[in-house]
């Protein structure tokens, strides 16, 4: 019986011949990811007792939460994190460079066969990228910072099979959220997701990032897509070291295998508070918003922002909504620029901000206020998620949350 992807990589970084679902391996990260929460990671760190990371160059910190700072609490947290890499030696993305889940397939962290924990949740999205990516806790990445290892569970694997061609304008986004709505959020409890089929093989790596990224969200240990030419494409010039692609076997043992035929899907939304709460947009037609956000780790790349743009092009945001726009990277913020996307943007009455989360996780840049529905390209919308537990938060594609801006009330964007 051959292996899945999870259980082959998990062999190879315990240096076992295989493994099995259930079975604790320990091992050790190729890349080891903080971001904001590095001053309490290292605080935690300290009092482990040991002096010096272990291996420094196998950790990264991104500050991309609450940037600029808010307030003299991340600003702090900031400047504690500073403090430490430069101490233990670590590489920083400091306040300018963006989202982490972006800026490290940017900087050519995440690569096809590395295993890539991440101090924060939707690490998942480094599968996008040929990786087996995962969230662990503040006290794991401090372990790791001590010892260089971590105890992982070998998970079951599910394959999501995609077939058929999305109808115009219907993306990933839209497919997760039907997913999310057919087997619940803990669908995929505890679970590698490999996700395949013609529709996953065209899909740009942008497309590709929002499976793996939501895959978290139906409870899954980490989402992987197979590397490809466009992953190396993508990788090309970026990679820090030569990589080599792990793939499942052929005749790999799955718990389950789903197939969905993505040429009938039609635009979806989520409604709060859950993200399985999905249905077709139609079915949410007329609420009426008030702020529009486009952003978060999950729906704010270059092929995103172009998407939005050409929607905004010569029109208005509705006199009624908000609507806050901000960049993956850097990097992603550049080439909007160059493009003009960022000027149609702006001259369509919405907000363009720096990179990084933004009001994602409710720290600033856009806090919803009491009675508020924002229709957001984000990930996650529980009660309270965006700053406000009065408020409600609507989950769609960056073209539906574009089209919904304009007209002022949620919209079926085939139908704007």
């Amino acid at each position: 019986m051959g292996l899945t992807f999870a259980e082959k990589l998990l062999a190879l970084k315990a240096g076992k011949k295989r493994t099995v679902p259930g079975e604790i391996v320990e091992v050790t990260p190729d890349v080891c990811m903080t971001h904001d929460n590095t001053a309490y990671i290292a605080k935690t760190f300290q009092k482990i007792g040991v002096q010096n990371v272990w291996n420094p160059s196998l950790h990264v910190i991104t500050l991309d939460h609450c940037v600029p700072a808010a307030n003299e609490k991340f600003a702090n947290n900031h400047r504690e994190a500073r403090a430490f890499a430069r101490q233990q030696g670590i590489t920083l993305y400091d306040i300018d460079m963006g989202i982490c889940h972006q800026v490290l397939p940017e900087m050519g962290w995440a690569l096809p066969g590395t295993l890539v924990v991440g101090a924060d949740s939707h690490s998942t999205t480094y599968g996008a990228y040929g990786a087996f990516g995962t969230g662990i806790t503040r006290s794991e990445a401090a372990v790791i910072m001590a010892t260089g290892k971590i105890w992982l569970r070998v998970p079951e694997t599910m394959r999501i099979h995609l077939k058929g061609t999305f109808q115009p304008g219907v993306t990933a986004k839209d497919f997760m959220l039907h997913l999310a709505r057919e087997i619940g959020v803990d669908g995929a409890l505890y679970r590698s997701i490999e996700f395949f089929g013609p529709a996953v093989e065209e899909m740009s790596i942008a497309s590709r990032a929002v499976m793996p990224n939501l895959s978290v969200e139906i409870g899954a240990k980490n989402g992987f897509i197979q590397a490809d030419h466009i992953t190396d494409a993508f990788l090309e010039g970026r990679a820090r070291k030569p990589y080599t692609k792990i793939n499942p076997d052929l005749d790999a043992n799955y718990a389950e295998t789903l197939t969905f035929d993505v040429g009938e899907l039609p635009p979806m939304v989520s409604g709060p508070h859950h993200v399985d709460a999905a249905k077709p947009a139609k079915e949410f037609a007329g609420k009426k918003i008030q702020q529009a956000f486009f952003g978060s780790c999950c729906n704010n790349r270059l092929e995103d922002i172009a998407v939005v743009a050409k929607q905004l092009h010569g029109k208005k945001i509705h006199p009624d909504v908000r609507m806050i726009c901000i960049p993956a990277s850097r990097e992603t913020m550049l080439a909007a620029l160059a493009e003009g996307y960022v000027q149609t943007i702006i001259e369509a009455g919405a907000i363009f901000l720096n990179p990084g989360c933004g009001p994602c996780m409710g720290n600033h840049e856009g806090i919803l206020a009491d009675g508020d529905i924002c229709i957001s390209t984000s990930n996650r919308n529980f009660r309270g998620r965006m700053g406000n537990p009065k408020a409600e938060i609507y989950l769609a594609s960056p073209l539906t949350v574009a089209a919904s801006a304009i007209a002022g009330e949620i919209v079926d964007f085939r139908d704007a």
